[in-house]
């Protein structure tokens, strides 16, 4: 704050020079010539006297008067320096306080999109997952969780599996990577029509409840036709999907356009499914958050799948959220910042 103190008023000290007094004698008429000149001749004297005195008084005044004026020119000048002193310490304050707030705005400014990227996802959800459903959001994305047992080369996996209920419109959805609870799912998606079930691979946690949940929806299931092998390992050659997907392949399902994407690595045929609407890619087992996805515990083709990571899905907009086979959701910056750390 500024502010301005108000000088001190020196008052300087009128002179009072004294004014010459005629000391005024009643003479008398005296008759001797002698008496009046000797009369005259005192007079002429006490004149004088007094006319000196008068003049020594008037210097002393002079010099008094201006005594007192330096004196109060330099009081005044002493107030003004400290005024101006004062003003200058005022004004580096204030500017210090500004400059600090403006260093604690912009500390805080630099962390809002933290802050925001860190509680806007429902589906970003840290600690060990379990089995429920999360959602609708913001974009009509519904996740369903559910327990099951993964077998692959011999070895038994308890995994819980993301399924994801995508409305594409008002009247029907889209179901990606029907997992272990077809009755879990179905309950999600309500009385709504199902319009599509899209698997982004082969391997059970993304086909298991393809069938059941495709019969009760009278709807069509899309699969790559490399997976075809896997496919009929877990439900036989009877039943075969309805649409064969390929990367750079689209297709329109109610106000929706989504984009396939080839992503061999984890499999031949593993594709993801990019709505690029909702800003956002459903990836399967090729990206998960912090880390390229494992089938089992196994890396199938790793270099491949880094390609299919650096190549296809990073490609894609910062702000894209990606939404995995398992695990929380995450986006493609903040993998793009991992993608050094696994080469």
């Amino acid at each position: 704050m500024f502010w301005k103190r108000k000088s001190k008023k020196q008052d300087g000290q009128e002179a009072t020079g004294s004014a010459a007094e005629g000391a005024v004698d009643t003479q008398e008429e005296v008759e001797e010539e002698t008496d009046s000149e000797e009369t005259a001749a005192a007079a002429e004297k006490s004149a004088e006297a007094e006319k000196a005195e008068k003049a020594d008084s008037d210097t002393e005044d002079d010099a008094d008067e201006s005594g007192d004026a330096v004196a109060a020119d330099k009081t005044e000048a002493t107030d003004k320096t400290e005024d101006d002193a004062e003003a200058a310490d005022s004004g580096k304050a204030e500017k210090s306080d500004e400059d600090t707030g403006s260093e604690d705005d912009e500390a805080e400014a630099d962390d809002e999109p933290a802050k925001a990227a860190a509680s806007d996802d429902v589906f970003d959800d840290e600690g060990a997952p379990e089995p429920g459903v999360t959602g609708p959001d913001s974009s009509g994305i519904t996740r369903v969780r559910s327990e099951g047992v993964f077998e692959f080369d011999g070895t038994k996996h308890e995994i819980v599996s993301n399924t994801w209920i995508v409305d594409a419109d008002d009247d029907g959805v889209i179901v990606i990577d029907p997992a272990h609870d077809a009755d879990a799912i179905l309950k999600a998606v309500g009385d709504r029509e199902i319009y599509l079930v899209a698997c982004t691979n082969g391997y059970s946690p993304h086909i298991e409840s393809a069938i059941k949940v495709a019969e009760e929806g009278d709807a069509d299931i899309a699969l790559h036709p490399r997976e075809m092998r896997i496919w009929r390992r877990f439900h036989g050659a009877e039943h075969r999907p309805e649409i064969e997907v390929e990367g750079e392949g689209s297709f329109q399902i109610g106000d929706l356009r989504v984009d396939v994407i080839a992503l061999p690595g984890t499999s031949p045929g593993s594709v993801g499914y990019y709505i690029n609407s909702l800003g956002v890619v459903f990836s399967g087992d090729t990206l998960r958050k912090g880390e390229p996805g494992k089938v089992g515990d196994s890396a199938i083709d790793y270099s491949k799948q880094l390609a299919s990571i650096g190549e296809a899905l990073l490609s894609l907009p910062g702000e894209t959220r990606v939404l995995p086979d398992q695990g929380p959701a995450t986006t493609i910056a903040a993998e793009n910042a991992n993608f050094d750390s696994w080469v």
